[in-house]
């Protein structure tokens, strides 16, 4: 029975010296929460002659959605002002309903716009900046969840702009690994897709219709299709999940065969969405930091401010991607 199993997993705990499963929190809709730390803040973007100011002024003209902005991001200076820049397709209303985001969600989204890989395409080209990270909502309604027309955007953006650097942060397209195919062959450079939290409170943060294994075994899904594309997930920490749990996120992130992790704190965008359990202080997520690089990540980035698309150009630009561009050239 379940009583008789979370007895044995609570025995299991104590003997092993681990936190007992019904001690473990959960997060909840109009939970109590903690204060909020005076350390939780960043500098206003912006000022007189930054790359942030010229990039916002043009973006303006060229009917761009990018996330930056309409999710107010605290990072936008950061990542604008490094060339970096997040943009939506697919529209702005979701299938699914995850008790951590604020987007608007319906199960029949309005349809997408076909002219919209070309007209995202030369729009990018336009905009200035070096490395660009092109996301959506989920898309249910689609059959192949959206995944033939990240490809396509991602085809036109290439075609007029070799030298861009494109990074597509995507759902899980209910685990068709047809669509994760499409996208993986499409030419694009980093494939991003978020795991969001442990696996434990997984059913508890997203929506039924996303889950762990289906999130991991999409990621290597994608590595096996292109092994050289760099993949890549984040995680949201604050939400009830222990040290292990995280560690253990970490460790099948790698046996996936992903590169790239970023960690952040979950902030709730309103008080109809799940309360934040925890403030994880900056000195944890350094000690995470560190775990992951031991155990092989070739980059992470963890901060109580990080971001799925944190300043995600920065270790590409300067690194590994110029010089795998130079090598095969």
């Amino acid at each position: 029975s379940r009583s008789a199993l979370m007895l044995s997993l609570a025995v299991t705990c104590a003997c092993l010296g681990a936190t007992p499963v019904d001690k473990l929190a959960i997060p909840r809709v109009g939970g109590p929460m903690p204060p909020r730390p005076s350390w939780l803040h960043v500098p206003a973007p912006g000022g007189s002659n930054t790359r942030f100011e010229d990039l916002r002024e043009s973006i303006h003209g060229l009917d761009l959605h990018t996330v930056c902005e309409e999710a107010q991001c605290p990072n936008i200076g950061e990542c604008w002002n490094g060339g970096t820049g997040t943009i939506m397709v697919l529209g702005d209303t979701c299938t699914r309903g995850c008790k951590f985001c604020a987007v608007n969600t319906e199960s029949t989204p309005p349809p997408p716009d076909e002219d919209e890989p070309m007209n995202v395409a030369k729009a990018v080209a336009q905009w200035g900046v070096d490395y660009v990270v092109v996301t959506s909502v989920d898309r249910d309604d689609l059959p192949d969840g959206g995944a033939g027309h990240f490809a396509r955007t991602v085809q036109m953006m290439k075609a007029l702009k070799p030298e861009l650097l494109v990074e597509c942060l995507v759902s899980d397209f209910r685990g068709d690994l047809a669509a994760v195919e499409s996208l993986a062959n499409s030419g694009l450079d980093v494939y991003a897709h978020n795991v969001e939290t442990v696996e434990r409170l997984q059913p508890y943060v997203r929506d039924r219709r996303a889950n762990y294994e289906q999130s991991m075994r999409v990621l290597q899904h994608a590595k096996e299709t292109a092994p050289d594309l760099y993949t890549k997930s984040s995680v949201m920490l604050g939400l009830g999940e222990s040290v292990d749990e995280v560690k253990q996120t970490m460790r099948d992130m790698r046996a996936a065969g992903v590169d790239i992790l970023t960690l952040g704190q979950y902030l709730r965008p309103t008080e109809h969405h799940l309360s934040v359990v925890e403030y994880v202080p900056p000195e944890q997520f350094e000690a995470y930091n560190e775990y992951a690089m031991s155990i092989g990540f070739e980059y992470i980035a963890a901060g109580p401010l990080v971001r799925s698309s944190y300043r995600a150009g920065e270790f590409f630009l300067e690194s590994k991607l110029k010089a795998r561009k130079a090598a095969s050239t």
